[in-house]
């Protein structure tokens, strides 16, 4: 096969890294002679993530818009002309064949860049409602891949194809046993097991309201385990140090293939990635939405499970008082658990990277 050249844009949590990732890994799978070069934003998680996975990546001097913040965005037009500039002379020196955003501060300097260069350009779009950049990205690229239904009324219909989201294969592949997945987190297998994960980067909301509802949580004779991110870390730890036997307590969980195996319920943010991942691994789930996420597409994607009987829902703002009593309700109900596990699996698209990493390759011709 001939020689490929692919830029992948984009990052700033685990939900834009893991699918660049993955696409990243497919590319390589597909065509060997694929080079890759993936862009991120200097002193964000991609800068460190990637290169773990053995891929080259440079940095953007690049930020968001700063909404609690207004000061903050004094920088903002410097930073955005200064990574526009840089983009061009990325894209000159590495001369790609096509480029892919996956979403993130990165994304957008690098795809404008391009398709103002004639190069072929590739959307993924996670979410459920489309992003500003993304919709304004969409009209150039050559195409989108989505991960949901009737995303025409964000891109031109054409160019539209239903990919799903990208799973690291660990996850969409794994062979892990239950049994092995409560032994390795040193769990007790004759009890349920709930797991609860914040995003890479903790939701406060849902620390506090697990926190404060702890010990009602352990009558229900459960074990939890507990991805807190790296600011809830230390108050979790201190509060669970007379139940460290029943709670398990993590700043980040790399092998997450390990905790949805020994899960039985799970809490989670709806982030696209944590999505795609449930579906795989048909876990009932209850999503708190992350309120403040652009447009606040966590909700639309959350609801895009709850209409089909795949999830239940707890607002942010309602978490401290609902989120324990619809976890209770849902341990209890095992006739409910079945239905979600089944609609779960309907909705699992498990090549998802395959499939962007074809469209790269052809879009790339």
């Amino acid at each position: 096969m001939n020689k490929l050249r692919v830029i992948i844009a984009g990052g700033g949590t685990g939900g834009h890294i893991f699918p660049a990732v993955a696409i990243g890994h497919a590319l390589k799978r597909m065509n060997p002679n694929t080079q890759l070069l993936f862009v991120g934003a200097l002193d964000r998680m991609e800068m460190e993530k990637v290169p773990q996975e053995g891929f080259e990546i440079v940095g953007l001097d690049i930020v968001g818009f700063n909404r609690s913040n207004m000061l903050k965005n004094l920088s903002l037009p410097f930073k955005m002309i200064k990574s526009a500039l840089k983009a061009r002379s990325i894209i000159k020196e590495f001369k790609p064949n096509a480029v892919v955003g996956v979403g993130g501060y990165a994304s957008f300097p690098m795809l404008n860049a391009a398709q103002g260069m004639g190069i072929p350009t590739l959307v993924q779009e996670q979410n459920s409602y489309a992003g500003k950049s993304n919709k304004i990205l969409g009209r150039k690229a050559k195409a989108v891949c989505v991960a949901y239904e009737k995303m025409d009324r964000f891109f031109p219909k054409e160019k539209l194809v239903l990919t799903g989201n990208p799973v690291r294969a660990k996850i969409s592949q794994s062979a892990v046993t239950k049994q092995e997945a409560i032994s390795w987190f040193g769990l007790n297998s004759a009890k349920k097991t709930v797991l609860v994960i914040g995003g890479s980067l903790g939701a406060k909301s849902i620390n506090e309201a697990i926190d404060a509802g702890l010990m009602e949580i352990l009558k229900e004779d459960v074990q939890v385990i507990w991805q807190t991110g790296k600011p809830y870390y230390e108050t979790a730890v201190s509060s669970v140090v007379l139940n460290q036997d029943k709670v398990k307590v993590f700043d980040f969980i790399r092998e997450m293939d390990y905790a949805y195996a020994a899960a039985d319920v799970v809490v989670s943010r709806a982030g696209a990635l944590a999505i795609a991942e449930l579906c795989i691994v048909a876990k009932p789930v209850v999503f708190v939405p992350y309120p403040y996420a652009a447009e606040d597409h966590q909700t639309s994607n959350a609801m895009a499970l709850v209409e089909h009987n795949a999830a239940m829902m707890v607002k942010d703002s309602d978490a401290k008082a609902e989120l324990v009593k619809k976890l209770k309700n849902l341990l209890h109900d095992n006739a409910m658990q079945e239905v979600m596990k089944n609609a779960l699996r309907s909705m699992a698209i498990k090549n998802a990277d395959e499939r962007i990493a074809n469209k790269v390759i052809e879009i790339a011709k």
